[in-house]
């Protein structure tokens, strides 16, 4: 399944399986939205990867290779790499993508990268907690920090490894593929299994 419209994911060694899970799933089926995308892995360079779950994935895409004109987000998931300190290029790729105007939906450990990198310091943001982001060199958005699931601020999109639902549902809204009423409903039967929902969902695609 193949769209004009496409989307970029992060892939790197034990990246965290589960987190961008729901997202690249709407994303490329289109299933409650009528949109579908053609979602491009990209690697540090085009290696194989394996996943924290033990996925090997081939990228698609070297980073060197990633332009924002080619694409409508960047997803960065977390992984070991960004609380070992790494992740750096990746971040730059963030940064790059936010400057054109292109969205960013950074969960987990990205959040903690993109700390280091500065870009939460003036935009609202969450991650897994406040003090794990304090404990990144140079972090200094603890204003900007919301005590929240989700946060979408100035293009970016942000959320702690524990809220895969949300960070969908935040990321999707950002896109323009759902509205609020529609995200609640979303959040309604994937994080709390609340059937009454469905067909809410259901007559969206319809």
């Amino acid at each position: 399944m193949l769209s004009n419209r496409r989307i970029h994911v992060a892939v790197y060694d034990t990246l965290a399986d589960w987190e961008p899970g729901h997202l690249l799933a709407e994303l490329r089926t289109g299933r409650f939205t009528g949109r579908p995308h053609e979602v491009v892995t990209v690697g540090p360079a085009l290696d194989p990867i394996t996943t924290m779950g033990g996925l090997r994935v081939v990228p698609d895409l070297a980073l060197s290779e990633l332009s924002p004109r080619d694409s409508e987000l960047l997803v960065l998931p977390g992984a070991a790499l960004w609380d070992a300190g790494g992740g750096e290029e990746f971040a730059d790729a963030a940064r790059a993508f936010l400057a054109a105007g292109v969205p960013v939906a950074a969960i987990c450990g990205a959040t903690v990268g993109l700390a280091r990198a500065g870009l939460l310091d003036d935009r609202p943001h969450t991650s897994a907690a406040l003090a794990y982001l304090q404990g990144a060199p140079g972090y200094r958005g603890a204003e900007q920090y919301r005590d929240e699931r989700a946060v979408a601020a100035d293009g970016l999109i942000t959320a702690g490894p524990d809220s895969p639902v949300q960070f969908a549902a935040a990321t999707l809204v950002e896109l323009g593929l759902i509205d609020d009423e529609l995200r609640a409903a979303y959040e309604g039967v994937f994080s709390s299994a609340d059937a009454s929902r469905f067909p809410e969902l259901m007559a969206a695609r319809a």
